[in-house]
């Protein structure tokens, strides 16, 4: 059996859930359960964060351990915002956006004052068992999540990054500012002249700023293509579709599409046309290069049972 899987990788916490699918694939012992690495016949991201973002080192993140927060940023009061609002647990908020920390049981129902002061103290809560977004999102903490992400050689892979910047004179600047969201215009900016401080060691041995200076407002072009570190897989950079005729299997194949985050990950109707064709070429690809290169076998029919064929119109 062969399962078509298309993995839209615009937050992180999807991608740390198929690293422990891709954990789960590689067990080998489950009883009656064989070559499930072969289950997934395609992934597909778009505006993924495979090797995390400098973003998080400018709102608060540490670069020294890419754990930890700096103890005056904007991610301390974004901490304070998000305990007050679970801690309140107002239920029509709470239906209009969940930040999924109800299981940490932080109501003021269930824990009260003393509660909420643990929180805020840091001794209680998803940030005192480090549960959240951020930490994965930092170069370190995505090279330690990567260590356990395999590509399969029978499984297709294909990815989007996304860019709004462009260089000139050898230096790294915003592409426009009509094309780019006002809500990023500034974090395009700042993340394309970001430096990693000189007085603490890079995150890892290659590392360059001027590698990282490409982004969308959320996240560097780098960490779109595919996964780097700690170790880099298999790829291919594609300039169009014209290239993707012959798409072999293990091998990450990537396109840079010019568009900030918002584009793609959060507005629709703002993308407009460019969203639907993308997503168009998304199946079109599945079809014409996987179905008819891939026999599919049925549930519980071996491969060399009578079956129908279906033919694409």
């Amino acid at each position: 059996m062969r399962i078509i899987l298309f993995i839209l990788w615009g937050i992180q916490r999807v991608r740390k859930l198929c690293v422990y699918c891709s954990k789960c694939l590689q067990i080998r012992h489950l009883k009656g359960l064989k070559k499930r690495m072969n289950w997934v016949l395609s992934v597909t991201s778009l505006s993924g964060a495979f090797n995390g973002t400098t973003r998080t080192y400018l709102d608060g993140m540490r670069t020294d351990d890419g754990v930890s927060m700096k103890p005056i940023c904007l991610l301390q009061l974004c901490r304070i915002g998000v305990i007050m609002y679970d801690w309140l647990d107002i239920s029509w908020l709470k239906t209009y956006y969940n930040f999924g920390f109800d299981h940490f049981n932080i109501s003021w129902k269930k824990t009260g004052v003393r509660g909420l002061v643990d929180c805020l103290m840091g001794n209680a809560g998803p940030f005192a068992s480090g549960d959240w977004i951020l930490p994965d999102l930092t170069i370190q903490g995505s090279t330690s999540i990567n260590s356990n992400l395999q590509t399969f050689p029978n499984t297709y892979y294909f990815s989007y990054a996304t860019k709004r910047t462009r260089r000139v004179m050898g230096m790294t600047i915003p592409s426009g500012v009509l094309g780019i969201h006002p809500m990023l215009f500034l974090r395009v900016f700042q993340m394309s002249q970001w430096k990693f401080p000189q007085d603490v060691s890079p995150p890892y041995k290659g590392y360059r700023d001027e590698d990282w200076q490409e982004n969308d407002g959320a996240l560097n072009t780098i960490s779109m293509t595919h996964p780097r570190l700690p170790v880099e897989h298999p790829s291919r950079f594609i300039r169009s579709d014209s290239e993707c005729q012959t798409l072999q299997p293990g091998i990450w194949y990537y396109k840079i599409v010019e568009a900030d985050h918002i584009m793609f990950i959060v507005n629709r109707e703002r993308a407009g046309v460019q969203f639907d064709l993308i997503y168009d070429s998304i199946f079109q690809r599945c079809r014409k290069h996987v179905f008819r290169k891939i026999p599919q076998t049925l549930p519980n029919q071996s491969p060399s049972s009578p079956r129908h064929h279906h033919h694409p119109e």
